[in-house]
């Protein structure tokens, strides 16, 4: 092998771990783009899941609403059967909706500590009785629920507050004794502490 031809060897040698080299770089500046490029994504995804759930509250007053539903046990209420005593009405999504009626049944697992402190708790739904029973026999909740055709929920602005815009979200809605409603909440991340509940509801209460 002549010194010339040894040389050039080296030089392509030389040449080819530059490309390598080269390369790794380029691949290894890509994956650190891609990688930011993710994390950037899943920030900005998990702050607006962040921000969007965020609960939205209102103290403005006005006159409830009255109305009369028939409910899920053959009955009929009238929000003003109630006069005299504070109230508040959970809307919800409804039939399918899990985490609503998981809502109802720590609710309902609460009931003597409203019942102690003068609350009544009317669940409303937009369903017939054939639609949501199935639900609240899975869950075993025997509270009976209040059934909208749409216009309660409606007239209480809780429309589009959750996944769908025909449906009330995850809302409740505190009347006070002369039937005023004093105070709102929407709960997009569909639940709400009941303790947290009795809590804002009795501080409103007694203010």
């Amino acid at each position: 092998m002549t010194a010339r031809n040894s040389t050039d060897r080296r030089s392509i040698t030389q040449a080819q771990a530059t490309a390598r080299a080269r390369a790794q770089r380029k691949r290894h500046r890509y994956q650190l783009g891609v990688w930011a490029g993710g994390a950037v994504l899943i920030a900005a995804v998990v702050t607006v899941g962040l921000l969007t759930s965020r609960p939205d509250a209102s103290s403005v007053e006005r006159p409830a609403p009255d109305f009369t539903l028939p409910t899920t046990a053959g009955t009929t209420v009238s929000l003003s059967d109630y006069r005299g005593g504070p109230v508040i009405l959970y809307f919800n999504e409804g039939a399918g909706c899990g985490a609503c009626t998981t809502q109802l049944v720590a609710l309902e697992k609460q009931q003597q500590a409203f019942d102690d402190a003068g609350l009544t708790l009317l669940p409303i739904v937009m369903n017939t009785r054939a639609q949501i029973q199935p639900d609240l026999d899975q869950y075993g909740v025997t509270t009976p629920v209040l059934l909208d055709d749409g216009t309660v929920s409606l007239a209480y602005d809780t429309l589009g507050k959750g996944m769908h815009a025909e449906l009330p979200g995850h809302s409740f809605v505190l009347i006070d004794a002369d039937g005023t409603q004093i105070w709102n909440g929407d709960y997009p991340s569909m639940w709400l502490p009941p303790q947290d509940l009795l809590k804002e509801a009795t501080s409103r209460l007694g203010a």
